[in-house]
């Protein structure tokens, strides 16, 4: 048996890589999503640094610490949703990287493409669906 050779037959391997037209595609795609996740982290970033425009000068007592603890949990919530919008963003810029080094689309584990429609829904992926439920089952 040769190089190439599984059970005395010519293994024919698949496509290793998206072509530079694909990659390009995937790359608007990743920036328009990167745009829109950058845009939102500053909204999440204004209302947290920012004041609501609710003065709670003028109310009674009990009504400023009910107020108080449903602005605490409002920041707690956003603090929650603005962390992970930034691995968000972090993994779309990771994905970009992987698109100048021509590795974008490449399942980590298997080392298969991973298909057009996953890559489109979730760009930043870097398993396939089978390799990613593997892992869960593992979990």
């Amino acid at each position: 048996m040769g190089n190439g050779d599984v059970n005395g037959e010519t293994a024919v391997a698949p496509a290793v890589r998206y072509s530079d037209e694909e990659l390009q595609e995937f790359k608007e795609l990743i920036l328009e999503k990167l745009d829109r996740a950058r845009k939102d982290m500053e909204s999440f970033q204004s209302a947290m640094n920012g004041s609501s425009g609710n003065d709670t000068t003028d109310t009674a007592p009990t009504f400023k610490i009910l107020e108080e603890g449903q602005q605490t949990l409002f920041k707690e919530e956003n603090a929650q949703l603005a962390a992970r919008l930034e691995k968000y963003i972090k993994n779309l810029e990771a994905a970009l990287i992987r698109i100048e080094n021509k590795t974008y689309g490449i399942c980590r584990k298997t080392g298969q493409l991973i298909p057009k429609e996953r890559l489109r829904s979730v760009p930043h992926a870097t398993l396939s669906v089978e390799a990613k439920l593997e892992d869960k089952k593992k979990k």
